[in-house]
């Protein structure tokens, strides 16, 4: 079992950036695929991006491409989200998760959660 906790999210103008942090402990953490994922107001929980144990490979939304990032430190048992550019629809819950499958989008590959960060994007 893999605890893991969010952080880094908050409120900023839409164009802006923020970098969300997920802090892994319990059992090793770099043989888990980590993903991000997001909840907006009323709506189901989306897959954002995900990245492999050894972070040569990344899978990412098209909502997102080109303007969030996944990078993990396994010396620190972190992973990140650099979010840039953001729009008024990024506004939602960001969870991260940990899989022991492959850059699945699916949530329910995931068997690790954290408890959310929230995201807000004003205009």
């Amino acid at each position: 079992q893999v605890q893991l906790v969010e952080s880094g999210g908050g409120l900023v103008q839409a164009g802006g950036s923020l970098r969300l942090s997920c802090a892994a402990s319990g059992r090793t953490f770099s043989g888990y695929t980590m993903g991000w994922f997001r909840q907006p107001p009323g709506k189901e929980r989306e897959f954002v991006v995900a990245i492999t144990w050894s972070g040569g490979s990344t899978s990412t939304a098209d909502s997102v491409k080109g303007r969030f990032t996944i990078s993990r430190d396994n010396a620190k048992n972190t992973v990140f989200l650099q979010m840039n550019s953001l729009k008024l629809e990024d506004t939602a819950v960001y969870y991260c998760a940990a899989s022991t499958a492959t850059l699945r989008r699916n949530p329910s590959s995931y068997n690790n959660w954290g408890q959310g960060t929230q995201v807000t994007v004003s205009s």
